[in-house]
């Protein structure tokens, strides 16, 4: 027999209960009680949409962060049918260019591949590990193919030699608009073991081999892409809220950015309020404010126009905010509190900094988000920037907050408003993270942990889950010390722990 709504009412509190205390709760304060599982894991929907006008197949975006979102991680993303936020911590030139890049092809994988002109004598270090290089006319991926350069020969060379002297003809190209089943057909059916990708208009765009298609076809199947209306990959782009981000911003758009990301650690500004104003005189594109953690900051935003916001403030692994500036909210708090009052105005939330984990997921997206923002969890990966190194035997790379003085340094400051200040006041360390492998591999195997978390809470969709939250028929308890330190792994001497 169903439980009557009384008896309901006594197990667990819905959450304008719990969110209406005064205290700010983050993620791990707080669990869900399950609910009936009445379908399986697999047919969980977690569909959803980044701002008002584009869908997403799977919650997650990457953070525009200049240790996790370039070119690599925006084509990734997008393969996923997630997105990426293209960070601005470089010249606007620079920040068009990746997104271009990313845009310019319909596989899961940027390379590092260089180019030579013929007369080019590269050293095996020029190729910079790749195994290939490609030859065109002046060296760059605008002028006519020539010929593939492999390291191998050049390495068997005593003293460097002209490219010409040893390259190899170009093989049949690939089209660049190719998706990764139809690339990988090309190869087979030509029996190749790379091919260039060459746009319509002849641009050189990348190389993909016969090992790239080994490497991606031993990883979870891809799902349904993230596309514009363009056909070409979703990818987003960060602009701050200073006079020179209005040039930007034109860039951007030329570029073909989807979405427009304003990026302040405080978003409730005139600052952010006059340009909103401004860039909407790019309607082409969906505008993301932010970032808030109260309704007030988030109903200045929507009232200006806002496609999309996000929410978190100090709640990120490098993120020092609340503890330099005291403000901010927990996580939890943030993202229901904001997220209810923003449905009411068709306005999707990115939930911002906070997760570790899958359970993290779960919680965000239970609690309202759309989609849920991450920096961390994505820097270990191979398609994030930076080079691996290996710190106490471990195999790391670089992962900085954008509040940190090294980032601040490259123009990051002006996100925290201090581009103008004589004295620098960090908001941010830099660290590093382990190495998590691709992108490809362990989102596919963190969605379908989530897929199970939606099915214990009887939530067959992620509109389900909004459904069940707000019906309050979604019950939650705040977890103490030691429910926490028993809801994890403990009373072992020693683990290993694999999520996959």
């Amino acid at each position: 027999m169903a439980a009557s709504r009384a008896d309901l009412a006594d197990d667990g509190f819905a959450a304008p209960r719990l969110f209406s205390q005064g205290v700010s709760y983050t993620y791990d304060d707080v669990i869900f009680l399950p609910g009936y599982i009445g379908f399986p894991a697999d047919a969980v929907d977690l569909s959803t949409r980044l701002s008002r006008r584009l869908p997403l197949s799977i919650p997650c975006v990457a953070s525009p962060m200049d240790t996790v979102s370039e070119a690599a991680m925006a084509a990734a993303m997008a393969s996923l049918g997630a997105a990426a936020v293209v960070h601005c911590n470089t010249e606007t030139d620079a920040q068009a260019a990746i997104i271009r890049a990313a845009k310019s092809r319909r596989l899961p994988f940027v390379s590092s591949v260089p180019f030579f002109a013929p007369s080019s004598a590269p050293t095996l270090n020029d190729f910079a590990g790749n195994e290939y290089a490609i030859v065109t006319e002046r060296g760059d991926s605008l002028s006519r193919l020539v010929g593939v350069a492999v390291a191998a020969d050049a390495a068997s060379r005593e003293v460097p030699a002209p490219v010409s002297e040893y390259m190899r003809p170009a093989p049949r190209s690939a089209s660049a608009s190719f998706d990764f089943e139809q690339a990988a057909t090309f190869l087979a059916d030509e029996g190749l073991d790379y091919a260039p990708l060459v746009s319509d208009d002849g641009e050189v765009i990348d190389l993909i081999t016969a090992k790239d298609v080994e490497r991606i076809r031993s990883y979870p199947k891809l799902g349904k892409p993230s596309l514009g209306s363009d056909g070409k990959f979703v990818v987003a782009a960060s602009i701050g809220t200073r006079e020179d981000d209005k040039r930007r911003l034109e860039q951007l758009v030329k570029a073909g950015a989807n979405a427009i990301v304003i990026d302040s650690s405080q978003g409730n500004s005139i600052y952010q309020l006059d340009m909103i104003k401004y860039a909407k005189m790019y309607p082409e594109v969906d505008l993301i404010g932010g970032n808030v953690v109260t309704i007030a900051q988030a109903q200045n935003l929507i009232q200006a126009g806002v496609d999309g916001l996000r929410v978190g403030m100090g709640s990120g692994s490098i993120c020092t905010t609340q503890e330099v500036c005291a403000v901010g909210r927990g996580q939890a708090t943030a993202v229901y509190k904001v997220s209810s009052y923003a449905k009411d105005h068709n306005v999707p939330v990115i939930a911002d900094g906070g997760i570790s984990n899958s359970g993290h997921i779960v919680k965000a997206l239970s609690l309202g988000a759309s989609t849920v923002m991450m920096g961390s969890f994505l820097a270990g990966s191979h398609e994030a920037p930076g080079t691996y190194e290996y710190k106490d035997g471990r195999r790391v790379k670089k992962y900085r907050g954008m509040g940190s003085l090294e980032a601040m340094t490259k123009g990051s400051d002006a996100r925290y408003l201090g581009d103008t200040l004589k004295l620098k006041v960090a908001q941010g360390v830099v660290g590093a993270v382990a190495d998590k492998g691709s992108v490809l591999r362990f989102i596919p195997y963190t969605m379908q942990a989530v897929k199970q978390g939606f099915q214990d809470l009887g939530a067959s969709s992620l509109q389900s889950a909004h459904d069940l939250l707000r019906s309050e028929t979604l019950r939650l308890e705040v977890r103490t010390g030691a429910a926490q330190v028993e809801g994890g792994i403990h009373g072992l001497v020693s683990y290993e722990k694999k999520v996959f």
